[in-house]
Parts: C-alpha cells; sequence; structure tokens
C-alpha cells in the first residue's frame, strides 16, 4: 500500500460565458483549499495582476515555442489575439499532491485535457440562454454591441453543442448561485473520497 503514490484530484470546472464559473471557482477554492491550475498566456498584465496571478504571463514567441516543444495539454488562440493554454508541468504538479485542483478551461480544452488525463472530471457549469445574454449584456456594457453580443452567443451555442464531453452538468439559474456551488462542492466530495462530515 505504501508504495502507491497518492495522486491529487483536479477537476475542470467551466462553460459558456457570462455563466458565473469565476464566482462558483472562487468558493470551491475556499471550501476545499483548492489549488488553481494556472492558464499560461500571452496577453498583457492588467493593473493589479501580478506573474501567477491569474496567469504566467509570456510572449507569444515563447508561448510557440512551447507549443513546438509539446508543453501544452490545451492550447487556445482567443477571439482577443492572445494565446492561452494549460502545462503538463502545472497539471502534473497539482496530479503529484494530495489536494484538490481546479482547472477553468473552454470546451476545446476540456476534449484534449481528457485525451492526456482521462481520469480529470470535467463539470459543466450551465445556465439558460437568455440568463446568459442578459448576464453578459450588463456585465460588458461597454462593449455590448449587436455584433459582440452575437459572437458571443453563437460561441455559447457552439459550447452547448458539445455537453455530452463532460462528466457532470449543474445549472447556475439567476439567484442560485449558491445551489450551484453546493452541487459542485457534493461532487467533488463524490469524486475525490472526501468525508462528508
Amino acid at each position: 500500500m505504501e508504495d502507491k503514490q497518492k495522486r491529487g484530484k483536479l477537476f475542470i470546472i467551466s462553460g459558456p460565458a457570462g455563466v458565473g464559473k469565476k464566482a462558483i471557482i472562487e468558493g470551491v477554492k475556499k471550501i476545499f483549499d483548492a489549488q488553481r491550475i494556472i492558464t499560461t498566456s500571452t496577453r498583457k498584465p492588467r493593473p493589479g495582476e501580478s506573474e501567477g496571478d491569474p496567469y504566467y504571463f509570456i510572449s507569444k514567441k515563447e508561448f510557440k515555442d512551447k507549443i513546438k516543444k509539446g508543453d501544452f495539454i490545451e492550447w487556445a488562440l482567443e477571439m482577443n489575439g492572445n494565446y492561452y493554454g494549460g502545462t503538463k508541468e502545472e497539471v502534473e504538479k497539482v496530479l503529484n499532491s494530495d489536494r484538490i485542483g481546479i482547472w477553468e478551461i473552454e470546451y476545446k480544452g476540456v476534449i484534449s485535457a481528457k485525451k492526456t488525463f482521462p481520469e480529470i472530471i470535467a463539470i459543466l457549469i450551465n445556465a439558460p440562454l437568455d440568463s446568459l445574454e442578459k448576464r453578459i449584456r450588463s456585465r460588458d456594457t461597454d462593449r455590448a454591441t449587436e455584433e459582440y453580443m452575437k459572437e458571443r452567443m453563437d460561441y455559447n451555442k457552439e459550447w452547448l453543442k458539445n455537453k455530452d464531453i463532460y462528466d457532470y452538468e449543474v445549472m447556475n439559474y439567476d439567484d442560485k448561485q449558491d445551489k450551484a456551488l453546493a452541487q459542485v462542492a457534493d461532487i467533488i466530495k463524490k469524486e475525490a473520497n472526501i468525508d462528508k462530515n
């Protein structure tokens, strides 16, 4: 028994734009003292951000070199023109600890991650499309043009066509975020064999 190394348990929490992932992830981190997988990005740090919070910041050249070397489990070129990706090193760091890990990635990343690490549990946070649209409009007031909204909602619809890649789906209805967080916490307890006391 003793020679078998204990593996950490990694959970993907993802979902379409406007679904409330960030708040649920923050709640999960508090409940479980969970470790977040830090994504590597080519975007510039914003005021108040630093290396490792919320991203590892590198240049596009460095990112492309890492792609060539096969350092990423998943990566994507997003609509803002920047690259984002999760490294094998970052995932292994969590899996080789005895902690709960949380990873926020989009659905294409989930497909890649599950190929490399099938033991990762993927949880889809979802909400009705009209709620998503309303939340995006109120959140992104400075750029919520009709073109921007169409782009976001088309992307969300594409996302929801890929629901079958997830192990669980949790609905985050308006004003019911506590309930969604409790459901996610229950899934993590069950899958990580955490005593419910």
